[in-house]
């Protein structure tokens, strides 16, 4: 029997920071214009090289660089909406993103997964992204679901694969859409448009969002804009991600890594806002460092360049995908999975980005465990309790109990006690014990609470008619894929 899904509890408070003046974001934003029309970015794809040039822009069109005016940036970038819905398979789980609320989301797309039996890595696939997509669904904390692994069985169409299983498996709004060969993004759309309903409904609650990649530096992949083109045109938000690596990709400073990973990501919205204006957009910059000794990705770093990713894209007038998040660097779950995971939780309602949270992965979010994502939301929980506080009621003080009780007595036999006492959330992961007592490691505890969510968990069904209209859009897919049209 389908099981209810919990209602969301998105994690903003009242407890927003703010680390940049508004004079600091403009002249970021200056640096990014400036960047855009002296230096350019390199774009690939034709069909974007020609929306750009019919605008005004500066093609140059053997080297394939695009140097974009000031003014077309600004008027471009007034286009897009400052607040769109993401939607869920029914009103409750809409998201609304217009900077009120945060919601949280699993982290994408990894390659690996320890296995939930076997305990032993492996290349990912579709059943670990249908397995997670049931346990987030039963997960409040989690708004949104990013497939944090990838259908690796199913070669060029895998994310179609992983979309289906998204939108099969949660009743949240998941991110279907990825850059995938061009003439496959459609039946991305098609799937989107089925689970919504109609055309129509898929415009004004669309089921599925995408994530577009620039390339660093300053620079983007023909497949990621045709795509994108694709989702826009059919009211698809999309997000484009800059992932600037200082040192090597990016210049060795926190703000020149900024500065350039927000020329391409607004490159990319002003491509889309050209062809499409008003389409659905919004901001992400994921900023890491080379190591200086050898070479190597450190994504986690103790600077708060999210909250300025954060911050930029609210001086564009756009929402954002970033901030905080709770993935690490850390090559399995121990002491440095628990500092990264608690900073980052800590910082969540803060920071104020419209979708973050990014859970569940480690190895610079490439490496799932299973359990971690449910020791990333008992965190994000925690991170929710404190941000919230307490509702000041001054009968709480209990003045009367402690005047019955006096010196040198206690509350055990109290009828306010037996009353009050279960008012506290306890979790689950820290406070279990063994028959014997014994505190039991919350590990452990996380892993056998995911297996039987996994068990008995069972979202709510898609029609027998939509799935089987899934299935044909899927086949469709393949054997398109198979006759060549995934190039």
């Amino acid at each position: 029997m389908p099981t209810r899904t919990p209602d969301i509890v998105p994690i903003g408070s009242r407890l927003r920071g703010q680390l940049l003046e508004p004079s600091e974001l403009e002249t970021l934003k200056q640096g990014t214009l400036r960047l855009l029309d002296e230096v350019g970015v390199h774009v690939p794809l034709r069909r974007a090289l020609e929306i750009f040039a019919d605008h005004g822009a500066r093609v140059n069109w053997d080297e394939q660089i695009v140097q974009i005016a000031p003014d077309l940036v600004q008027e471009a970038m007034a286009t897009a909406p400052r607040s769109f819905v993401l939607g869920g398979r029914e009103e409750r789980f809409d998201l609304t993103l217009d900077g009120k609320n945060t919601y949280l989301c699993t982290d994408g797309t990894g390659v690996e997964v320890v296995d939930l039996t076997t305990r032993e890595r492996r290349a990912s696939c579709k059943e670990d992204v249908v397995m997670m997509a049931r346990v987030c669904d039963a997960l409040p904390m989690l708004s949104f679901y990013w497939p944090p692994v990838s259908a690796q069985d199913y070669g060029p169409t895998a994310p179609l694969h992983q979309c289906h299983a998204g939108l099969t498996n949660t009743l949240k709004h998941v991110r279907g859409g990825m850059t995938i060969a061009p003439p496959l993004a459609e039946y991305a759309v098609e799937m989107a448009t089925v689970v919504a309903g109609s055309e129509e409904e898929r415009r004004r609650r669309p089921p599925i969002c995408t994530n577009i990649c620039t390339i660093a530096p300053l620079a983007h992949d023909d497949d990621g804009l045709a795509t994108a083109l694709t989702y826009a045109e059919a009211g698809i938000p999309t997000s484009f991600m800059a992932m600037p690596t200082m040192g090597s990709t990016a210049p060795a400073t926190p703000l020149g890594a900024i500065v350039v990973g927000d020329a391409e990501v607004i490159s990319g919205m002003v491509l889309l806002q050209l062809a499409y204006p008003g389409c659905p957009v919004f901001h992400s910059i994921e900023t890491s460092l080379m190591h200086p000794r050898t070479g190597g990705y450190i994504a986690g770093l103790p600077l708060p360049l999210s909250m300025v990713a954060v911050e930029l894209a609210h001086a564009w007038g756009v929402p954002s995908l970033g901030g905080s998040g709770v993935s690490t660097d850390a090559p399995g779950l121990g002491w440095q999975t628990g500092m990264d995971t608690g900073w980052g939780a800590a910082l969540l309602p803060i920071y104020g980005g419209e979708v973050c949270g990014y859970m569940g992965l480690v190895e610079g979010s490439m490496v799932l465990y299973p359990e971690k994502v449910l020791l990333d939301h008992e965190l994000c929980r925690s991170a929710y309790d404190l941000a919230h506080g307490l509702e000041f009621d001054e009968s709480q003080m209990a003045l009367d109990v402690i005047r019955d009780v006096g010196p040198r007595n206690h509350f055990l036999a109290q009828p306010h006690t037996r009353e009050h006492i279960r008012d506290f959330r306890l979790s689950k992961l820290l406070h279990e014990h063994t028959p014997e007592g014994k505190r039991r490691d919350p590990c452990e505890v996380a892993l056998e609470e995911f297996r039987r969510i996994y068990d008995t968990h069972e979202p709510e069904p898609l029609p027998d008619d939509v799935l089987r209209e899934l299935d044909r859009i899927l086949e469709a897919a393949e054997r398109e894929a198979a006759a060549g049209g995934n190039r």
